[in-house]
């Protein structure tokens, strides 16, 4: 087929053609680049959001971790307190009976002797037990326990004495009564363990 347009409607026909060829290309570049505008921003959008969220998370978790420790630690001096309070009350009960003994030896009586000694259910205190050969005896026992002369006792108490063939000192028929007495240490008593401790320090 033979084109007998002019030249010029020729040219203009081309030009046309290629024109929306161009504007076609510059279409698919605009959406292309809106697109990848889109995608960048929603991907940034995304990745600050993400970083935010971690981070909350992050400060989160420290806090807690934090919480926990302080909480730990809290248990812990808690409970190194409670056995330090433990121990001395322990030890405020304990009695250093070897100067204890010295001691008593000092104050019985020519005409009594020591039987027993042991720590009473009351704080501070001990339950004597002694043989003597009659009350007197055992009266000048506890008269001199409890004079604060002799640095032992606060305080003495005769609980019981007995005398005659049915106690246990029949056995031995030069001291036939038997006294039970309860003392107890003063506050500063260098016969107890944390204050003579406390004493030895100072």
């Amino acid at each position: 087929m033979i084109n007998l347009l002019p030249p010029d409607t020729k040219s203009a026909y081309r030009y046309a053609r290629s024109n929306r060829v161009l504007l076609r290309w510059c279409i698919t570049c605009v959406l292309a680049l809106t697109g990848a505008i889109l995608i960048t921003s929603g991907g940034y959008i995304y990745l600050n959001q993400s970083i935010t969220n971690t981070s909350k998370q992050i400060a989160d978790t420290n806090k807690q971790l934090k919480a926990e420790h302080l909480s730990s630690i809290q248990k812990q001096a808690s409970t190194i307190s409670d056995n330090l309070k433990l121990a001395v009350r322990v030890l405020s009960q304990e009695v250093l009976f070897s100067k204890l003994l010295k001691q008593l030896a000092t104050v019985m009586p020519a005409n009594a002797i020591l039987t027993n000694l042991t720590i009473a259910q009351i704080q501070g205190g001990v339950d004597i037990t002694a043989q003597t050969t009659n009350y007197q005896a055992a009266t000048q026992l506890q008269l001199n326990l409890a004079d604060p002369k002799n640095q032992i006792f606060s305080k003495a108490d005769i609980v019981n004495v007995t005398c005659g063939a049915s106690t246990t000192a029949a056995m031995n028929s030069n001291y036939p009564c038997v006294v039970t007495l309860r003392a107890l240490f003063a506050n500063n008593s260098q016969f107890l363990f944390i204050n003579n401790k406390q004493g030895g320090s100072s």
